[in-house]
């Protein structure tokens, strides 16, 4: 039996809540956690390999082994000052009511059932389940028991996300003409229709018929106009563009995020950057989270490791031979991407290859980023060496990991907790330049 303080919350956790921040317990205040006994059983499944969930599962596993004795006892173990105690609880028979509604004897039922018992031997406590998995959220609250999702490291509001532009309409004339006539730059001062800049944000400066781009540089205090520049073959298609072209070729900018749908050019324009970079770093490094479809792991898929993980990095291949074709063949630029992968200075990975390397003067680009978790995001920009410049792109609405959404994935709470640094740029790429046929496509269908 747990003991109990009046007042206080128990909460028990699901396995999909410590893989994702093993320092979870931390998290509760005063309230006491509770950590089922299946919940080990299955941490012990993911304790081996390199991937971040097992570093997590590892992790977490160390601290209950520290103090066991103290988690299965009564009090249970403390978990510091004014915070409250984990207790480890064993299961029991399973409850009458999973019995009647699910025919299946499994792990998150196992979980569900120590929550209930949990409930039952402690009526006047509000026992709550913890827990990523939105279906064993709504099992619960069909059973009566209080289910929420793990919200530490989850942003507010998407709709409050940051862009890294601002459109500002009815802008003075005189001021348009300034960033023309002066070389570009405009002191804060005499722009007073832009309230309280951040760092490395962009703006739309509009007066009827004529407008300009510009991006705020606080270090200096003032705005700089963004030009149409061509990187590598590659010309920006709409003002987005430009803004992110701006920040991939600014080398005071070591952290860039680019968000977007499918067809904005996220991940085209950070290659691109990084190839008209090149002569400045020296690797361009281009990863990708591999996320197997179906659930099936890439054991299943024929030939050796290249061969499997080939089909993973296809887009990346895709956007490269893009910006080849922008080439003729005889081209020196062309030739020279060929030579750069021979040599390895443009390198495609998976990003589970990266940990361990040192990211000394690399440009590093993350794909699909949006299928990260925040711990993720912080294990590889806290690799970032001297002169290294780090990229992560994706599409924040279009998630393949089961436990992430659009609130709680690591690019997002990137963005949030980076805003106004000034080493970090962000721009949302909006209009679609894949082609007419993709665009109708994604409004329509």
């Amino acid at each position: 039996m747990i003991s109990s303080e009046v007042g206080n919350k128990l909460f028990v956790l699901d396995t999909n809540v410590i893989l994702h921040d093993s320092g979870c317990i931390n998290n509760f205040e005063e309230h006491d956690i509770a950590i089922p006994i299946t919940v080990l059983e299955e941490l012990d499944k993911f304790k081996r390999g390199n991937e971040d969930i097992n570093f997590q599962a590892r992790e977490f596993l160390r601290k209950v082994d520290a103090v066991t004795s103290e988690a299965l006892s009564a009090e249970g173990a403390s978990l510091g000052p004014n915070m409250g105690a984990m207790h480890v609880v064993l299961g029991g028979e399973l409850d009458r009511r999973l019995k009647e509604s699910f025919f299946q004897d499994c792990p998150d039922h196992r979980i569900l059932n120590t929550a209930l018992m949990l409930q039952k031997q402690q009526p006047n406590r509000s026992v709550i389940l913890i827990t990523k998995d939105t279906n064993l959220r709504m099992k619960a609250k069909s059973l009566g028991l209080p289910a929420e999702d793990y919200t530490t490291d989850k942003i507010e509001s998407f709709d409050k996300l940051y862009t890294g532009k601002r459109v500002i309409e009815d802008a003075p004339p005189d001021l348009i003409s300034r960033f023309y006539a002066e070389g570009g730059f405009v002191p804060q001062e005499l722009a007073s229709c832009i309230p309280s800049p951040i760092a490395n944000e962009n703006f739309i400066l509009r007066s009827g018929s004529k407008s300009v781009l510009a991006t705020y540089r606080a270090a200096e205090k003032c705005f700089v106009r963004v030009e149409k520049s061509t990187n590598y073959g590659i010309s920006p298609r709409n003002a987005e563009q430009s803004f992110a072209l701006k920040a991939l070729t600014n080398d005071d900018i070591k952290l860039v995020t680019l968000a977007g749908t499918a067809g904005t050019g996220k991940t085209l324009l950070a290659l691109a950057a990084a190839l008209e970079s090149r002569q400045r770093y020296r690797q361009i490094l281009l990863a990708r989270p591999v996320v197997p479809l179906g659930n099936r792991d890439l054991g299943f898929l024929p030939g050796d490791i290249d061969a499997k993980l080939d089909p993973y990095m296809q887009p990346l291949y895709d956007n490269l031979t893009v910006i080849r074709h922008q080439f003729n063949d005889n081209d020196a630029a062309a030739q020279r991407i060929n030579e750069m992968r021979e040599s390895e200075k443009l390198q495609i990975t998976p990003l589970a290859y990266i940990r361990g390397r040192s990211l000394q003067r690399i440009f590093f680009i993350i794909d699909e980023a949006q299928n990260l978790t925040p711990h993720e995001v912080k294990t590889i920009i806290t690799r970032a060496g001297e002169g290294t410049k780090i990229v992560l792109t994706g599409d924040i609405r279009q998630i393949d990991q089961p436990y992430l959404d659009a609130l709680s994935n690591g690019l997002s709470y990137l963005i949030h907790r980076m805003v106004g640094q000034p080493i970090f740029a962000h721009i949302t790429l909006e209009k679609g330049e894949r082609s007419a046929l993709a665009d109708l496509a994604s409004e329509l269908l």
